[in-house]
């Protein structure tokens, strides 16, 4: 198996794509450590134990970086390192830009960018050679974004220079950093974004994405996974500061359709 035995730290891990992430790394073997402040971690580690796996939930705002390193010295003490750092943790609350308030801004930048900034900057110590971090990044901010996403595009595009740059400071103690660009992926954000609209269906508002994407549906929390899975693995020891877009072709149309 690809992880077997290694250590891995995933934010946000309690549900949605972080949940997808878990799942796929402990079927890979990973010992995971699932850091959120999400309500349903107990239950999500409750049910990942009964299932067998070797998983530990920590309660951790990723703000509060007091909170961070009490909880990666419970994950050193009993494991000694961390191989694998996955900054999957992250928010969208859409606002129009005149509307966005600077507490809606910053929810954003501190969670967004600088969560991924402290847990990395905590972790790193006890990381060594075929170490690898992967960013949770997105393609809106970076190639596309829409009306009421100016701070949540913002924050992920940020996410891409910064793993540039600690690619660049990190690789020569053999730790790659790379990340991940999802599109539209069936999460738990998505679903709010649906019911947030102003439609009174929706699954026609998801449907109506569906219909955007090349391939006609929105990506699994499994498939993104799977990509982050790879990442982490020795399999792609020869990759970093990289950026992988899994969208299903939804950023491949130059145009929705073209008329001659």
């Amino acid at each position: 198996m690809k992880l077997k035995d290694k250590v891995a730290i995933v934010t946000g891990g309690a549900m949605g794509n972080g949940l997808g992430i878990v799942k796929v790394f402990l079927k890979y073997g990973a010992k995971i450590s699932i850091f959120d402040y999400s309500d349903k971690l107990d239950s999500t580690i409750e049910s990942l134990k009964n299932e067998g796996h070797e998983v530990d939930g920590y309660k951790v705002d990723i703000r509060n970086n007091q909170e961070i390193q009490e909880a990666v010295d419970k994950v050193i003490e009993k494991y000694g390192h961390v191989d694998v750092l996955v900054n999957n943790a992250g928010v969208a609350k859409l606002t129009p830009f005149m509307e966005t308030t600077d507490e809606i801004r910053d929810f954003h930048f501190d969670i967004n960018i600088k969560g991924a900034w402290n847990m990395s900057k905590a972790v790193l110590p006890y990381m060594g050679q075929g170490g690898a971090i992967v960013n949770m990044s997105s393609v809106t901010g970076n190639m596309v974004a829409d009306t009421g996403e100016v701070a949540y595009a913002t924050t992920k595009a940020a996410l891409l220079g910064f793993t540039k740059g600690l690619a660049a400071e990190v690789v020569e103690k053999g730790i790659r950093v790379n990340a991940i660009l999802p599109g539209y992926i069936m999460t738990p954000m998505v679903e709010g974004i649906a019911k947030d609209s102003d439609s009174n269906n929706p699954d026609s508002v998801v449907e109506g994405i569906a219909k955007g994407i090349p391939m006609k549906r929105l990506g699994t929390i499994e498939e993104l996974g799977e990509l982050a899975a790879f990442l982490a693995s020795d399999e792609a020891s020869y990759l970093t500061g990289q950026s992988y877009v899994i969208d299903g072709g939804s950023t491949l149309p130059e145009t929705m359709s073209v008329g001659v």
